[in-house]
């Protein structure tokens, strides 16, 4: 039930809310405003659609906390998340109530984050704030999501570099056999960081030709600086990869080299962490040494971009893409996912262009003058 009544100068719509109890919704200059907005609240009521405004006058910062409390993520996923919420969304929306939160305020703070944060960073920060603001429709709280189609546009994405099998070679020639190694099994089999650096002796399965992504501990994961094993990024993941003959020798060589369990370790058998590999060999071997005379392979070139690498190599040996898909942890969205399907001719014929491009590839090689 609604109805309007004079406050003033001003007309007031009240509502009784299903406990009995009566609020106010707005107020209006006219007395013809204030009855249509009642009408409006009683036909919301009887369709069970109507928004309290008194609800969504918790703050974001107070809505956030119920949000965590409910949510399941992994601990490497909430560990963003929170990074996420304590540095760019809550100085910024964490005081201001969920139904003063505008879109044009959305777009003005995703427009200045832009100027000093990489896209990837803008959209994932913002896909956060999207997600949480979402949650709060369903809740009932507000009417509309401010985040809903919105997008980072303020700055141009360029393409992301990749590389060629001969520029996997002369980076993979620049680091030592063990670094060697995990490039190359990177780069061939599209595996993402966290499963390389989490692989096992016993998922590396070399004498059925096949590595495997284990789904309790198939990647390893940094989690408030420390190393746990955990799973992969998505159920998709969980997946066997199979390996060209070459690699399967490579990587047998190199089990023999050490007795670790983790099939890829540091220096004295500790396990990698991404920035120190990214700082001490994966940099200085893609953007070279100038003062040495050793220019660069590919500058700017990050580890992820290995598996970009690996997909347009399939791309170019016109692998099917739902074996593109299942070979990188990834699932076809839609009908395409479902009834697409990856017989063991279409992964022999894979593997086989994989094996054909590395003997086409002259093998690495250490720099001249190093």
């Amino acid at each position: 039930m609604a109805w309007a009544e004079k406050r003033g100068d001003m007309w007031r719509v009240r509502f009784r809310n299903a406990d009995g109890t009566v609020a106010t919704d707005s107020s209006h200059p006219t007395k013809t405003a204030a009855n249509a907005r009642a009408n409006a609240i009683e036909t919301d009521q009887q369709r069970d659609v109507f928004i309290n405004p008194e609800q969504g006058k918790i703050t974001l910062g107070a809505w956030v906390e119920e949000w965590l409390d409910a949510h399941d993520v992994g601990a490497s996923t909430f560990e963003r998340y929170r990074s996420h919420l304590d540095i760019h969304i809550l100085p910024r929306f964490g005081d201001t109530p969920l139904n003063s939160i505008t879109r044009m305020a959305v777009k003005r703070w995703v427009k200045d984050l832009s100027r000093s944060r990489a896209d990837s960073t803008v959209a994932s920060i913002l896909s956060l704030l999207s997600m949480i603001m979402g949650e709060a429709v369903e809740e009932r709280r507000i009417a509309m999501n401010p985040c809903r189609r919105l997008r980072n546009t303020s700055a141009h994405r360029p393409e992301r570099p990749w590389a060629t099998a001969a520029q996997v070679n002369e980076i993979a020639g620049r680091v030592t056999i063990p670094n060697r190694v995990m490039i190359i099994t990177a780069a061939y089999t599209g595996l993402r960081w966290g499963e390389l650096a989490g692989l096992r002796r016993p998922n590396c399965k070399l004498g059925e030709g096949r590595i495997f992504v284990d789904p309790d501990e198939g990647a390893l994961h940094e989690v408030g600086g420390h190393l746990e094993l955990g799973p992969p990024k998505t159920p998709a993941a969980v997946r066997d990869v199979l390996l060209p003959p070459f690699l399967i020798e490579l990587l047998r060589s190199h089990l023999d080299s050490h007795d670790h369990d983790h099939v890829f370790t540091g220096r004295d058998g500790g396990l990698h962490r991404r920035s120190s590999f990214h700082r001490r060999h994966w940099r200085p071997a893609t953007d070279g040494d100038p003062d040495n005379g050793i220019p660069a392979v590919v500058r700017g070139l990050h580890f992820h971009d290995l598996r970009h690498s690996h997909k347009t190599w399939l791309i170019e040996d016109g692998v099917p893409e739902v074996a593109q898909a299942k070979r990188l942890g990834h699932r076809l969205p839609g009908v395409r996912g479902i009834y697409s399907h990856v017989s063991a001719v279409v992964e022999q014929r894979l593997v086989d262009g994989l094996q054909l491009r590395w003997e086409q590839t002259p093998p690495p090689q250490r720099p001249s003058g190093t």
